[in-house]
């Protein structure tokens, strides 16, 4: 049985025939047959075993390159060397997967604790079935409050209201009708005689009729775009680049060097340990976990402001994101409706009627009830225990009316709540008032409201259709943007953040809400207007474009991917399934803890709490992690480049090796590895939202940072090379010199550490905030000194050195003093350049 393909253009009658089924519905037999033909009623949703989590962490080149460094220690029988390359691989390892692994775990708790139910139809018997047992044919019974479980086509209806927000986006109810037929291509929010799966019911009854389920349904077929690929984040994409890089860049240097050394008449294995300590020197096996450590920390920082991290990568995206692209409901507003203005003729007819002719009860009704009800306060439950309801109207589609007749002692009055439209031919106000109620009515709408009109009467109360009524007033709906998101949007932009909306709400809707928390009134771009542009056009005009309304999942997708393509760094947010596309092909996807099981499962984050002012918050985490990661990163590979030029300017100069390979491992413990740790810790360096981004490809590599690395390590190198070479020339013995060396080497990274703590100005330039920018950082260099005097005083021996002397010492601290001044003069001159080309108005650094 092949299912209809547009059973919204089609007659009950003829979905009948095509599902083979009857207005009974289906017998048990028959279910059954087709549940082992269609499937549960269920979405499938990809796992990975914890096998493959492990497995993962060990996907990165750079990691590739110390296991080879590994494999050749252990080739040259330097067990030590090979056995702390390892460790630090698989600690590594082991962290990202407890990350990633707790993640998921948390992720799942998120999830539905109980699995819901509905009632069918079987046989012309009402059944009370498993939502996954329902199959293609059956009859839904559905009611307010119900979770429809599958797309149906309406048999039946009565003052039917669905809330579709999860699928389309759409914040406002959805009036819903059996007697409608649409075109084969009509869009989502436009079929107003089907239900779709995952979306529920907020007022009336139906009886629809089951023409798709599971993978079939509309949400399944949004969802499974969520199987493609996320892009990577701009760190993974800048340490995959770096990492090839250097792994070109040391073979080269390898192999000429070894060349060289080898042309020198050095023994083979004088040669096999020089291109070692290369290799050693080369790698900063440590960079992995400090990424790995600096991310876990920062997703730790992150649950404390309601933000839960899936992916470690993600924690540095945001950092990097130049553009938000939120949606409305729920993330820029409250997601529920309530009373935004009322203009009364008659203030106590108008808040009596809004009481009386109101379906809410125990917090449950339609949203524009309940809005009524917060509006009215106290005085709700007061009205409705004075005046007793003896008759009720329910909603009228038709109509577009309810009304209620209640009593106040022997007097019966009928109150009617309705479009104005509907009331206004009943009215019997004066001239001058009616003038009054359409030019506010008028008004209202224009600002994208949803105006209600409230009447009371005397008269006809069996036929409320015909009765005279006395308009009282209007009241005025909307959903109101939430507290503090204009001042984070306000932020974010002065962040250099682009913040755009795309919802499923009608243009007027969107453009009042835009301009009420800040966005402006730029030019609003809808769905429809999106399918007639091509790729260019479309990027052309998202370019001048804020606000995207009656958007569509395709519509979403493409959207994100034209600001991809235009190099933006995309984040996006989400709670639906409509959502789904987007914030798997965003760099950053940010599903919210009350959205969608879907939505959740394709985000790489998950917020607690629905606020755009929360994700701005992270936002400014983001950044602050990334700045450690630079910082990390500057400071991890200046300490491999200076080795790489000691080592390398010594075999040019046919000099002994200045340092040997359990030295560089040694100088990676006691300073990379006691240090490098505490960045994670480093707190943030001025206002980091009151800066531009820096340029994509430019995050952590850019020109400055590159000259003073280059700067820092040929300091290092040329003053560690020529005590070096001082000593040897004198006369000391040649284990002196390389006690010195390894000790300078040491010392010059300690003094690097300090350094790197702050970007931005020179260490010596407010030395309070120098020292106190991280207070982990001293710890680290404390704890590297203890193992640093162990190893020449305590095991001088394993380290190929003698105790350094007094004058050894004397030597090693001029060299350092060297290098201190070196490396802040060049700071100096960063900074006064920096300060030249600041805007005056703006104000210098500081």
């Amino acid at each position: 049985m092949e299912l209809p393909k547009s059973p919204w253009a089609d007659t009950s009658g003829t979905l009948f025939n095509a599902l083979k089924t009857t207005e009974e519905g289906l017998n048990a037999a028959e279910a059954e047959k087709r549940l082992k033909h269609f499937g549960q009623n269920t979405l499938t949703e990809e796992e990975h075993s914890r096998f493959y989590l492990f497995i993962h962490q060990f996907a990165s080149p750079i990691v590739i390159i110390l296991i080879i460094a590994a494999i050749i220690s252990f080739a040259m029988e330097h067990t030590k060397d090979a056995i702390i390359i390892t460790a630090i691989l698989i600690l590594n390892a082991l962290l990202g997967f407890y990350q990633e692994l707790k993640a998921e775990t948390s992720i799942r708790a998120l999830q539905r604790l109980t699995e819901g139910h509905v009632r069918v139809l079987r046989n012309g018997i009402e059944a009370f079935i498993p939502s996954r047992g329902v199959v293609p044919g059956d009859i839904l019974i559905l009611s307010e409050g119900d979770i429809v479980p599958a797309d149906a086509r309406l048999l039946e209806s009565h003052a039917l209201q669905a809330d579709e927000a999860i699928l389309t986006g759409e914040s406002l109810p959805c009036e819903k009708t059996a007697d409608a037929l649409h075109d084969p291509d009509a869009p989502l929010f436009d079929r107003t005689n089907t239900l779709f799966s995952g979306t529920s019911i907020l007022r009336g009854k139906a009886a629809a009729l089951v023409y798709a389920t599971a993978e079939s349904t509309e949400i399944a077929q949004i969802a499974r775009s969520a199987q493609q690929s996320s892009p990577q984040s701009p760190l993974t994409k800048a340490m995959r680049l770096f990492s090839k890089r250097l792994l070109i860049a040391v073979t080269a240097i390898i192999a000429f060097l070894g060349t060289a050394a080898y042309l020198q008449g050095r023994g083979v294995d004088e040669v096999a340990t020089f291109m070692l300590a290369q290799l050693v020197s080369a790698v900063p096996e440590g960079l992995p976990i400090v990424i790995t450590l600096i991310l876990a920390i920062g997703a730790y920082r992150l649950s404390h402001h309601k933000i839960l991290v899936r992916h470690l990568p993600s924690v540095e995206s945001l950092g990097s994101a130049t553009l938000i692209a939120t949606d409305k409901t729920g993330t820029i507003t409250e997601g529920v409706l309530s009373v935004k203005e009322e203009m009364a003729l008659d203030e106590a007819g108008l808040r009596l009627c809004a009481a009386v002719c109101n379906d809410a009860h125990n917090h449950h009704g339609d949203s524009v009830d309940l809005a009524l009800v917060k509006w009215l306060g106290k005085d709700f439950e007061t009205a409705n225990t004075l005046h007793e309801r003896v008759f009720y109207h329910p909603f009228d589609p038709a109509l577009r009316m309810m009304a209620t007749v209640n009593k106040t002692g022997t007097e019966e009055k009928l109150y009617l709540k309705g479009a104005y439209e509907a009331l206004l031919p009943l009215a019997i106000n004066l001239p001058q008032e009616l003038q009054r109620l359409q030019t506010t009515h008028d008004r209202m709408a224009l600002e994208g409201l949803r105006v209600l009109a409230f009447g009371i009467s005397d008269h006809h109360w069996e036929d409320p259709e015909h009765a005279p009524v006395v308009i009282v007033g209007l009241i005025a709906f909307a959903d109101r943007p939430k507290e503090g998101v204009a001042e984070a949007i306000a932020l974010a932009e002065k962040a250099g953040i682009r913040i755009i909306m795309i919802t499923g709400d009608n243009p007027i809707t969107a453009g009042v809400i835009a301009r009420e928390v800040g966005m402006g009134d730029g030019r609003i771009l809808t769905g429809s207007e999106i399918e007639a542009l091509d790729d260019t056009a479309l990027l052309a005009a998202l370019h001048r474009t804020r606000i995207i309304a009656r958007a569509m999942p395709e519509h979403k997708y493409r959207i994100i991917q034209a600001l991809q393509r235009r190099g933006e760094i995309v984040a996006v947010t989400g709670d639906g399934v409509n959502d789904v596309p987007a914030l798997k092909a965003a760099d950053l996807g940010i599903a919210m803890g009350n959205g969608s099981e879907a939505a959740k499962s394709s985000a790489k984050m998950v917020i607690v709490d629905n606020n755009l002012e929360v994700i701005v918050d992270a936002i400014r985490q983001g950044r602050v992690i990334a700045d450690n990661l630079r910082k990390v990163l500057f400071y991890l590979l200046s300490t491999s480049l200076a080795e790489i030029l000691i080592i390398s300017v010594a075999i040019l100069m046919a000099l002994p090796l200045p340092l040997h390979p359990t030295q560089i491992l040694w100088i990676n413990i006691v300073t990379d590895g006691t240090c490098d740790k505490t960045f994670a810790l480093c707190q943030e360096e001025g206002n980091v939202m009151h800066r531009p981004l820096r340029p994509r490809n430019r995050q952590f590599f850019d020109r400055a940072m590159l000259l003073r690395l280059v700067w820092f390590a040929t300091a290092t190198a040329v003053m560690s090379l020529g005590i070096f070479f001082y000593l040897l020339s004198v006369g000391h013995p040649y284990e002196t010199a390389l006690t010195a060396t390894f000790t300078t080497v040491v010392g010059a990274q300690w003094i690097n550490a300090l350094l790197s703590q702050k970007e931005s100005e020179p260490f010596l330039k407010n030395i309070r905030k120098s020292i106190t920018i991280n207070p982990w950082i001293w710890a680290g260099i404390g704890a590297g000194m203890i193992l640093q005097a162990v190893a020449l005083y305590g095991i001088p021996e394993w380290f190929h050195v003698i105790p350094p002397t007094a004058e050894i010492l004397g030597h090693v601290f001029i060299a350092l003093m060297g290098i201190f001044l070196l490396a802040e003069g060049y700071k100096w001159g960063e900074y006064y350049r920096k300060s030249r080309q600041d805007d005056p108005k703006k104000g210098k650094l500081s």
